[in-house]
């Protein structure tokens, strides 16, 4: 059967690079100090749709996506690797979002895309670790979701049976589509660009990106006309008929106070024995250290 699938993604800051630059006196992450990546779990999910175009011809695969202009190149990775779309929801007025005002954004784009089967996105993202994105967007979109994917195995006759991960082991359910999968980072690695579609997309990019006046390079003035297929949907909140208030640090009401680079080190050790004083003992010291609490 045909798909219409949609891959959430998501550009993080790497945050194997965290210093003291890394957050804004609103609280917000400073995205320009820190080197931006694909989010390694939407990589693995993205995969999985790969996986589900291949196997029913006729599919397609597009990659949404919400941040600055240059979230853009989200897209063309997905493009690089056999998307066949993609849409870039960027407004000033989506910045700052947790995941709350996240979801609703993703949920209203989706709804424009409209006549979507299947959701996958990572299940979390580095930059955050909460993972609900997913299972908010599927709420508010009153879809079915299955959490904790590690393979998809089937679609047929509307639903779609995946293996997922749970304490002790793993499950295969079968849920009806429409549906909002999130995959975890166990699951098959994506597969890398493809040549070809790199030379094909290289120039791929959202009206907002386009900074350097045309022609580029020598290219001619109707380059981007003459080829629509580079031009990648840019969306703001009118264009996805969103409500203000609801987007953005509007529409947040997670306030992140700040985050440190916490560096561990080895001072000392001590020897505990199995005493029921060693254990209180160890316990009032990290309570009063507030390493727990």
């Amino acid at each position: 059967m045909k798909l219409k699938i949609v891959v959430l993604a998501k550009q993080v800051p790497d945050t194997r690079n965290v210093g003291k630059d890394a957050m804004t006196a609103e609280g917000t992450v400073n995205r320009a100090a820190l080197p931006a990546i694909f989010n390694p779990e939407d990589l693995n999910a993205l995969e999985q749709a790969l996986r589900l175009k291949e196997q029913n011809p006729g599919s397609t695969v597009g990659i949404l996506t919400m941040g600055p202009p240059r979230a853009g190149e989200i897209i063309r990775q997905g493009l690089y690797r056999g998307a066949d779309t993609g849409w870039l929801l960027t407004d000033r007025l989506f910045a700052g979002a947790d995941t709350l005002a996240t979801s609703y954004a993703l949920a209203t784009a989706i709804k424009k895309i409209g006549n979507v089967d299947i959701v996958i996105g990572g299940r979390q993202a580095i930059d955050g670790d909460t993972a609900q994105v997913g299972p908010q967007v599927a709420q508010k979109l009153g879809l079915n979701q299955v959490t904790y994917v590690e393979e998809i195995l089937d679609v047929h006759d509307g639903k779609t049976t995946v293996r997922r991960v749970i304490d002790g082991g793993v499950e295969t359910v079968e849920a009806p589509l429409p549906v909002v999968l999130t995959v975890n980072g166990s699951a098959a690695p994506c597969r890398p660009q493809n040549a070809k579609l790199v030379m094909k997309y290289k120039w791929a990019s959202c009206p907002m990106e386009r900074t350097t006046p045309l022609p580029l390079d020598g290219m001619e003035e109707n380059f981007y006309e003459e080829r629509p297929y580079l031009t990648l949907n840019q969306w703001s909140v009118a264009d996805v008929d969103g409500d203000a208030t609801q987007c953005g640090l509007a529409g947040s009401p997670t306030k992140v106070k700040t985050v440190k680079n916490i560096v561990f080190q080895a001072k000392e050790s001590k020897t505990l024995t199995a005493s029921d004083a060693d254990v209180e003992g160890l316990i009032k010291e990290l309570l009063e250290e507030k390493i727990i609490g």
